[in-house]
């Protein structure tokens, strides 16, 4: 957990050094009130003592809990701020680092795991902090000062009772924490699959809904919620004994104490009773704080055990050493040629590759076009040049230039990429197209309008009230699939880029839209390198060269009339797609 606390700057460290500072003063003010209450317990049971000096050692008592109170308002605030910018730089050090992932690392943290580690695990932390600066700082000190004065008041009956309760308190409180850190564990686990769960419902709700499977997720949602409430209450259960336990040593020791001075008292001289009264007096009160101090020290051992688990869970995202790194070069060959140079693929902890032995080259002005199967590997392949994921064997190389020799930023400003799920953004139109940074990201209307033209995208945006400034909700949802394919064809023209990639981008178009938006790509595409996955034949008929695969391989490559002739594979996907006349067109 104390590797958390780097992410503290200069003034955080000096607010804490202030805090520990005020603890202190807070602590003395606390330990001189029990010796102005003896002076004053001597003074109200001597013959002839002025109410004018039981006045005097009020009001200095009054002085030191004023001090205290003002003192402890100052810590609060100064840990409050401390706490608060540690979350704030917790959770910007997990999103950046989160960002830097490649596809092998998301697939080790789920999407719920990191949203519940950003959140719930970074406030646990927090909590820690903004309670425990003060307890776990001011307990110990109060109770190893508050020791040393009642070795100055105390008797070996009073000093053994109040060891015992402390050792009977430290007990107590190590079984506690054996028992709750495990089970703190598996709470934060479970909250990462009721999350998961959650999420799940949440976004595919129309599929539930149209499914009738609301009473399914239900059930799988109580199950989690179950097995979340269920281990929570066994933890619960465990710390709710720790206060009444607390409370039943506290009066012990109080009634230990007085019990015992009774005794002593009873068996003194008469010169010496007021006295040993007077140090009893004393001697509770510092018993007391040395207790409290461990009650104190129980709050911070109730969350301890969840705040670790937590800052271990942060901690395995921040050390977490992403698999791709940046190279240092930017390009030199021809500008805009993608080449596969003989590329094998498989998924990190896959049994087989799911690409085997690609070879191609894509060249500036051409379009290129991959078909398949489903599950053939077709978008796998395509992820190979924005490095998405490393090649397993061979390589992929742009602008003469190994992908893997980029760095990750002058590579993808390279490209204009469609994924094959349309991804929309929450805020405007205009925000969703001008998405992204690549020194030609385009930022006035005009710019705007012409990418919406492209993409065939510009009737039903000008049709809208608000026109390129209407809203687009989480996700897209208010719009159609075909609208949302649209905009993100739209966004990666919009970037001018030298390569585009087109992952099964067009499938939610009409033939006609489809036809009518490649042929505007194509004009204003003119000179890029055109990369295109696709399941209908009509869509890429018309491109320099198709590449046919078949189980992660290239089963033929050519144009559609040589492939035709040549690859029973894409002859039987044309045929399940156009008519006779249209395969002899």
């Amino acid at each position: 957990m104390l590797k958390l606390f780097s992410h503290l700057g200069k003034r955080e460290w000096a607010m804490t050094g202030g805090a520990l500072l005020f603890i202190l003063g807070q602590v003395w003010f606390d330990l001189r009130l029990p010796e102005y209450m003896s002076e004053i317990t001597v003074l109200v049971q001597t013959e002839g003592s002025s109410i004018q000096a039981v006045l005097a050692a009020g009001g200095k008592m009054l002085l030191c809990a004023l001090g205290s109170m003002l003192l402890a308002v100052a810590t609060g605030f100064f840990t409050a701020v401390v706490s608060a910018t540690l979350t704030r730089n917790l959770q910007s050090a997990l999103y950046h680092k989160v960002l830097s992932f490649s596809g092998a690392e998301m697939g080790r943290f789920s999407t719920a795991s990191l949203i519940t580690r950003t959140t719930n695990d970074v406030t646990q932390v927090q909590m820690l902090l903004s309670m425990g600066v003060q307890l776990i700082v001011k307990a110990p000190v109060t109770a190893v000062m508050a020791i040393f004065k009642i070795q100055e008041k105390g008797t070996p009956q009073w000093t053994l009772i109040t060891a015992a309760a402390v050792v009977l308190l430290l007990s107590f409180i190590g079984v506690q924490i054996a028992y709750l850190l495990p089970k703190f564990r598996i709470v934060q686990k479970l909250t990462d699959n009721l999350n998961r769960i959650m999420r799940e419902n949440l976004t595919g709700l129309r599929v539930v809904r149209a499914c009738n499977a609301e009473r399914y997720q239900e059930g799988k949602f109580t199950a989690a919620n179950a097995a979340l409430t269920d281990n929570n209450l066994k933890a619960g259960r465990a710390t709710a004994a720790m206060m009444p336990f607390i409370s039943l040593v506290f009066n012990g020791v109080s009634l230990g104490i007085y019990w015992a001075g009774a005794y002593i008292i009873e068996a003194a001289g008469m010169a010496d009773k007021l006295t040993i009264f007077s140090n009893m007096v004393v001697f509770s009160s510092y018993a007391m704080q040395v207790i409290s101090s461990f009650m104190m020290l129980t709050v911070i051992f109730i969350m301890l055990p969840r705040a670790q688990v937590a800052a271990q869970r942060i901690r395995e995202v921040l050390d977490t050493v992403p698999t791709m790194r940046d190279g240092d070069k930017t390009g030199g060959g021809t500008k805009g040629e993608v080449v596969f140079d003989h590329v094998s693929f498989r998924y990190p902890g896959g049994e087989g590759n799911v690409l085997e032995d690609i070879s191609f080259t894509a060249r500036p002005g051409e379009t290129v076009a991959i078909i398949g199967a489903t599950g053939s590997g077709k978008s796998s392949l395509v992820n190979l040049i924005p490095r998405l994921y490393d090649v397993t064997a061979g390589s992929v190389r742009v602008d003469g230039v190994d992908v893997r020799d980029y760095p990750l930023t002058k590579l993808r400003d390279k490209l204009g990429y469609v994924s094959q799920k349309a991804v929309l953004f929450a805020g405007t139109i205009r925000e969703n197209i001008a998405l992204g940074e690549n020194g030609r990201a385009p930022g006035t209307a005009p710019d705007i309008r012409a990418a919406l033209s492209v993409a065939q995208a510009e009737e039903f945006v000008g049709g809208l009230l608000d026109g390129i400034e209407a809203p687009v909700a989480q996700g897209g949802t208010n719009f159609s699939g075909g609208q949302k394919q649209r905009l993100s064809i739209a966004r990666a023209v919009a970037r001018r880029p030298e390569i585009y990639i087109f992952d099964d981008s067009f499938s939610a178009l009409d033939y006609k839209t489809d036809r009518a938006l490649r042929e505007r790509l194509k004009a204003e595409a003119k000179g890029a390198t055109t990369i295109i996955v696709a399941q209908r034949i009509g869509t890429i008929m018309d491109a320099d060269r198709i590449i046919v695969l078949e189980d992660g391989r290239a089963a033929g490559i050519g144009t559609h009339q040589e492939l035709l002739e040549t690859c029973p594979v894409y002859r039987e996907i044309a045929e399940s797609q156009l008519s006779k006349e249209e395969l002899e067109r």
